[in-house]
């Protein structure tokens, strides 16, 4: 009997890579309570203002938003509590160590399964500046049109 292919992203942080400037990445598994699991294979889920933080030696995911399942009765808890990170000893050690030494952020990047268990991607950031997120966004632009440029010539048009 074959595998079923992976479960597709339920959710994406696109903002993280505007908002910070991210460096080493990890996967955790994410404890969840009742009908979460059901309401995120549905695909109802926002990592937009999400943050972990590492508290007693455990680390915590603060801000995500995972709504309230429909179909559910009862058990329905905060769409926006916080939840428990699971992830080796040194990776928290390590993670607590970075983040205390260098003012770092931890961000959680993309939600997803992953041999039926909900994981999330979670990254250490420094915050950009205004100035940062425009120059990244001039140097994106500059690429594109360089792209179209190129893409011009080869087709034989000199627009």
């Amino acid at each position: 009997m074959k595998k079923p292919e992976a479960e597709p992203v339920v959710a994406r942080n696109k903002e993280a890579a505007h908002d910070y400037l991210l460096g080493e990445s990890w996967e955790a598994g994410i404890v969840l309570q009742g009908m979460e699991v059901k309401a995120l294979r549905a695909g109802r889920a926002s990592l937009v203002g999400g943050f972990a933080m590492v508290e007693n030696r455990e680390i915590w995911l603060h801000g995500v938003h995972i709504p309230q399942y429909s179909q559910a009765r009862w058990f329905n808890d905060g769409s926006r509590r916080k939840r428990k990170l699971l992830l080796h000893r040194a990776q928290i050690d390590k993670i607590e160590r970075k983040v205390n030494e260098s003012g770092l952020t931890i961000v959680p990047l993309t939600l997803y399964f992953k041999d039926g268990r909900a994981k999330v991607e979670i990254a250490l950031g420094r915050g950009k500046k205004t100035w940062d997120k425009r120059y990244a966004l001039a140097e994106r632009e500059a690429g594109r049109e360089a792209e179209r440029a190129l893409s011009r010539r080869l087709k034989g048009r000199s627009d």
